[in-house]
């Protein structure tokens, strides 16, 4: 248990900004580490319908594209510290270089944001923003008509967080990586691969379950595009990098949970709900 409790503690310091007692990052407290990576996305998930539950509450449009779908896209960066859009900006800045693989891996590391970092990063936080204004309108539109159905689509959307990390557990424990250093060859390396890949799957099934049994149609589409993108992001980190990296997988946490949040929202508007 002791093994468990500093594999949890680990996750939570690196892939969180929640408070955490020290742990020794040895070979035994690494074991497991990424069985808790999806318990972050709980955390943000939670916090994410909190947030939809006070803007209906107290009525708090923000001015329509404003105060609320803002919060709804800062929650994750907020809780996560930004660790994974960091991945995107450094990956976006390697993709961008049209470089050989090598080349790719070295610009990861450059701590100076490039400008191809600076342009995606505007564009992923305007999507976001369209995104979110989606669920900020649901938000009102519960509370304000009673449609307490129209809730499924906010739950679905916390399910988003802990699909995303699991699957990123999932690659970092089962697809080659770029280099044996860095965070992500640490904590492949550490890890007992089949007890974490099992549990990855576990954390897959359940949370795919509830996105279908809120509302099958939407959960299909979005579930569809979360493990397209799943495998376009292991086909783009080998042709491009030679593997997964920590980057890659900050950059594939992004884009996954915009891509899905973007599928459910258009899922539902087709399907008039």
């Amino acid at each position: 248990m002791g093994a468990l409790w500093n594999s949890f503690k680990i996750a939570f310091s690196m892939y969180s900004k929640i408070p955490m007692p020290s742990s020794p990052w040895d070979k035994e407290n690494m074991r497991y580490v990424m069985c808790f990576l999806p318990l972050v996305g709980v955390v943000i998930g939670a916090l994410t319908v909190g947030w939809m539950a006070l803007l209906g509450v107290l009525h708090l449009d923000g001015g329509g594209f404003g105060l609320g779908a803002a919060v709804l896209a800062m929650i994750p960066v907020a809780v996560s510290g930004g660790i994974h859009l960091d991945g995107f900006l450094d990956t976006s800045d390697a993709l961008g270089s049209w470089q050989e693989p090598e080349k790719r891996l070295e610009i990861l590391k450059d701590s100076r944001a490039g400008a191809f970092a600076v342009i995606m990063g505007c564009v992923y936080f305007a999507l976001s923003l369209g995104v979110y204004t989606t669920f900020q309108d649901t938000a009102l539109t519960v509370w304000r008509d009673g449609s307490f159905a129209d809730t499924r689509i906010l739950f679905q959307l916390a399910c988003i967080y802990v699909f995303s990390r699991a699957l990123s557990g999932l690659a970092i424990v089962t697809r080659p990586m770029a280099k044996n250093t860095g965070l992500a060859a640490a904590f492949s390396d550490g890890a007992q691969k089949k007890v974490v890949a099992v549990t990855m799957v576990c954390y897959l099934v359940v949370v795919s379950g509830a996105v279908l049994f809120l509302d099958p149609v939407p959960g299909v589409v979005c579930l569809a595009v979360g493990f397209l993108t799943y495998g376009y992001y292991c086909a783009m980190a080998q042709k491009n990098f030679g593997g997964i990296t920590g980057d890659l997988a900050g950059w594939f946490v992004q884009v996954v949970e915009l891509a899905m949040a973007l599928a459910l929202t258009v899922a539902v508007r087709a399907g008039g709900v």
